[in-house]
């Protein structure tokens, strides 16, 4: 506990010793725990290093430094965590959002407004399995008029998703949250009528091997996928063939080899001009297919 003459400054060097021996990037998660525990936001930080640490503060900084250490992902140990212009609260009921997934949205986004300049002002999205919103709620604040429902079959997920709803403002009046496994969550009402429907599902194979940190942490559900980790997607590709409105489009991630799989499937389903754009890394991560006409 602060002895209220410690400062953050004296704080920052202790934690950032004790994360050395856990992480590759001590001194960013130090910062990223010590502006949680304090309330800085970023500049803030340098500021407010020299102030006195508060006896609250110095509760709240253990609680994370210690949950971290247990091996908890720091997304998690912080309760929020970045996804393009938001910041999602996230806990252990969700995946934790990564960047391959942000060029997923970004890709989503791109048609859109490709759809806007050719005279669609009020484009119908579905984002199947939200999770924690990350891909259906920047959609929806990232395009303006657009009409967004998200969906998941976890209940738990869906209670985050929904928290991070709140925090969206007057977006949050255009997005509806459904429970429900895949195309079964939607109103009947919405078939064959969906301008695009993007989705980051499980797609890991039962057999794949995966980090332990993932593995002991995350929710199991949104991983993995049967035998070859397309037990889902395949069921996304076949549904989307009849709920999109001809021309609609299906934005989807997956795994890299899955990527030469899903655009045959697509294009068996009357998906046509099926394409793969690469994550961060240069790897193929998503396909973007359309419905015949």
């Amino acid at each position: 506990m602060s002895d209220n003459t410690t400062t953050w400054r004296e704080v920052a060097a202790e934690t950032e010793a004790r994360l050395s021996a856990l992480t590759s990037s001590p001194a960013n998660e130090t910062r990223w725990i010590i502006e949680r525990a304090a309330g800085f936001d970023g500049a803030e930080y340098v500021l407010g290093l020299d102030e006195k640490v508060t006896e609250r503060g110095m509760h709240f900084h253990d609680l994370m430094v210690e949950r971290r250490l247990a091996g908890e992902p720091l997304q998690y140990v912080l309760g929020r965590w970045g996804f393009r212009t938001l910041d999602l609260f996230v806990d252990r009921r969700v995946l934790i959002p990564r960047p391959e997934t942000e060029v997923v949205a970004g890709l989503a986004i791109a048609e859109l407004q490709s759809m806007r300049t050719n005279g669609i002002d009020r484009p119908v999205v579905v984002d199947l399995g939200t999770g924690s919103g990350a891909i259906g709620l920047s959609l929806a604040v990232e395009v303006e008029r657009s009409q967004v429902w998200i969906t998941d079959a976890s209940a738990d997920a869906l209670v985050v998703a929904r928290s991070n709803l709140a925090g969206i403002g007057r977006a949050a009046t255009r997005v509806s949250a459904v429970e429900g496994s895949w195309f079964e969550a939607l109103s009947e009402e919405l078939h064959g009528t969906i301008d695009l429907i993007v989705s980051n599902p499980p797609y890991v194979a039962i057999s794949d091997e995966v980090e332990d940190v993932v593995r002991d942490w995350e929710p199991m559900s949104a991983l993995f996928a049967g035998e070859d980790g397309l037990d889902d997607i395949r069921k996304i590709v076949t549904g989307a063939a009849t709920w999109l409105r001809p021309g609609g489009t299906l934005v989807l991630e997956m795994a890299p080899e899955q990527v030469p799989v899903v655009l045959e499937l697509a294009n068996a389903c009357g998906l046509t001009g099926g394409m793969s754009y690469p994550d961060l890394a240069g790897r193929p991560r998503a396909v973007v297919a359309r419905r015949s006409n």
